[in-house]
């Protein structure tokens, strides 16, 4: 996400923070030392229920690049949602159910040390032991409020996973995006006349993520419908080895095409994108050969393959191009703008 910092790397997982975090660090930071504590603490928490999600969903053959801090909470970038809804549902509580286990594991051994007085105390900073059972508690806090129903979040998701088993994927999509709305409009509501800028972000941000998710529902059910043959341009140009990359910006800049199968005699041994190759000519000039640059290993798209499927694979591999296979053979280019006509194309006829 743009505006990020990177912490650090756990599980293969980038841990961001946004650079609009600090701007909660210094609202805080008049209230003392303690609600310091108690804001990175709680982030701690919100880390470890994102991770969590992320390894679930890792489980499941899905892709985590990163997961970013926010004000209002985190968010685990995946490549795609799991259609299956015992997926969907298992990644979805996973985040919660690790802050009711903070709730379990740590209530005998912090009720022992700070006492049940200070334990069950109204929420309060004015000690450090009231601070620490703050911190504690707001982890029922955090499972209880993603619990709530409000696509996208984890128990709108848990939500589409339940009706996922009985309508389908797109229908149970189209009623947990009402759902998210409608606790949109409240959250705005309440956020406006308590003035509560925090609950006024919230509102608009669940409110758009649902839509958005929505829309990208609506895309992968169109996409399904399509093969990659259906849209393969006839035209391609390919590349030998042996080419150098004066003469490859030559048939960029003197066609549409910028990615590009590299074929010596009919078997294809390479494949070299757009961004290979300007990274190419700024590092090495242009007597450069492509057999030096190119991608050796990279994946194929076959002409009988779905296009969400190829786009679900240039996602998860930071690909916008894909040579396409029929018996072996180069028979052309798929590129990520070649599927996004195809959606732009359907909608304008719906």
């Amino acid at each position: 996400m743009k505006g990020s910092i990177k912490l650090f790397k756990i599980f293969g997982i980038a841990i961001n923070i946004h650079i609009t975090f600090f701007l909660l660090i210094l609202l805080v930071i008049p209230g003392g030392v303690k609600w310091v504590f108690l804001v990175l603490g709680v982030f701690a928490f919100v880390t470890m229920h994102e991770l969590c999600h992320a390894l679930v969903a890792k489980r499941f053959g899905v892709t985590v690049r990163e997961i970013t801090l926010l004000p209002i909470g985190g968010i685990a970038s995946m490549t795609k949602i799991p259609e299956k809804p015992i997926q969907e549902f298992l990644i979805s509580i996973a985040g919660p159910l690790s802050n009711v286990a903070v709730i379990a594991v740590f209530f005998f051994p912090l009720k022992h040390l700070l006492g049940a007085e200070v334990l069950f105390h109204p929420l309060s900073t004015q000690t450090w032991p009231l601070t620490i059972a703050y911190l504690y508690w707001i982890n029922l806090m955090l499972a209880g409020f993603n619990l709530i129903p409000a696509f996208p979040m984890d128990g709108g998701r848990v939500l589409r996973a339940l009706l996922a088993t009985r309508i389908s994927y797109q229908q149970a999509t189209k009623v947990a995006v009402i759902f998210g709305h409608v606790f949109a409009l409240i959250f705005l509501y309440f956020g406006i006349v308590r003035f509560n800028i925090i609950l006024v972000i919230i509102a608009v941000f669940i409110y758009t993520s649902a839509s958005g998710e929505e829309a990208q529902v609506d895309i992968k059910e169109t996409l399904k419908k399509f093969r990659v043959r259906d849209i393969l341009p006839r035209d391609f140009v390919s590349l030998t080895s042996g080419t150098d990359l004066a003469k490859v910006l030559e048939v960029v800049f003197h066609s549409h095409q910028e990615d590009f199968p590299v074929i010596d005699g009919k078997t294809l041994v390479g494949f070299i994108t757009r961004h290979d190759i300007m990274q190419a000519v700024h590092q090495y000039g242009t007597a450069k050969p492509v057999g030096e640059i190119m991608r050796r290993a990279f994946p194929r798209a076959k002409d009988t393959d779905s296009l969400i499927k190829i786009q679900n694979i240039m996602n998860e591999r930071e690909m916008r191009a894909l040579p396409v296979m029929k018996d072996d053979e180069v028979v052309g280019i798929v590129t990520i703008e070649d599927i996004g006509r195809v959606y732009a194309i359907v909608s304008q006829k719906g």
